[in-house]
């Protein structure tokens, strides 16, 4: 736990600097659309910082916020990868750097699915891998940064796959501001903020941060097919349908029965024989 104390507060203090205010209002850009647009009971964020709210434009009411230590804005201290939360309890759910900072960054995916509703929203920010700023932070790592030796990268495009097992449906993804230059107004902050909205327009895999969008799909149970039974037939022959029985005119059943038109051939044949005699 102390070790995860001082990447938060690493993680801080890095989002602190100038270029990490620039990276961090473009994220709540990148967010609002998306936030305004997504509706449910309960919003959810976990992360590697407590002072990174990414939640402010969602219309959703109850809203909290989980860190593995305690802060002024921490709802609930937990670890991503044991959220004391009911499993399909979660509408929307925002990853702010929770796959890069953990031993084992399945477990904290699969967490979060647990307990995110089916066809809830699931917003994952990383730091992309492929950009200048990585180049940075890999620099850095080596010269003995410990925040940036903690991180464990995860490209976009693995994590789409970790989803996609998953069952969870890609809705989309962003690259945000491949130039990583604090925010100001010389030259070369304006031809850099040029040169990210050109980048952003045309979604080149440069950027310094990603954004996935994912919704959790759960398939439906599948209807068992019915077999239809056949009798099966006796010896190979097949047994015919009894004859009809013949329906009376007169309404006399027993007029129409053979027995009894037979007897009464033989009782009129008599009594017409005893007459002539």
């Amino acid at each position: 736990m102390g070790e995860c104390n001082d990447i938060l507060t690493e993680l801080e203090s890095w989002y602190r600097t100038p270029l990490g205010q620039s990276l961090y209002r473009g994220l709540q850009d990148q967010l609002e659309p998306l936030l305004e647009t997504t509706f449910g009971y309960h919003l959810v964020q976990v992360g590697c910082s407590r002072e990174q709210p990414l939640f402010c434009s969602s219309r959703i009411r109850h809203q909290l916020y989980i860190a593995e230590a305690p802060g002024a804005r921490i709802g609930l201290q937990a670890r991503a990868d044991e959220l004391p939360l009911e499993s399909d309890s979660v509408d929307v759910l925002i990853a702010h750097h929770s796959l890069e900072f953990t031993e084992d960054p399945h477990a904290v995916l699969r967490e979060l699915h647990r307990v995110l509703t089916p066809q809830g929203h699931l917003l994952l920010v990383g730091f992309n891998p492929w950009s200048l700023l990585a180049l940075n932070h890999t620099l850095r790592a080596a010269a003995g940064n410990p925040l940036w030796r903690a991180r464990r990268a995860v490209s976009r495009g693995r994590l789409l796959d970790w989803l996609r097992l998953l069952g969870c449906e890609a809705q989309g993804s962003e690259f945000l501001l491949p130039l990583p230059v604090a925010s100001g107004e010389g030259r070369l902050a304006r031809l850099a903020r040029r040169g990210n909205r050109w980048s952003e327009a045309h979604q080149l895999p440069f950027g310094s941060l990603y954004l996935v969008h994912a919704i959790k799909q759960v398939a439906g149970r599948v209807r068992p097919l019915r077999v239809a039974r056949t009798r099966p037939a006796l010896m190979g022959i097949k047994v015919g349908k009894p004859a009809p029985t013949p329906t009376p005119r007169g309404g006399n059943v027993a007029a129409c029965t053979p027995i009894q038109a037979r007897g009464d051939a033989v009782a009129a044949a008599t009594k017409s024989r005893d007459s002539a005699a």
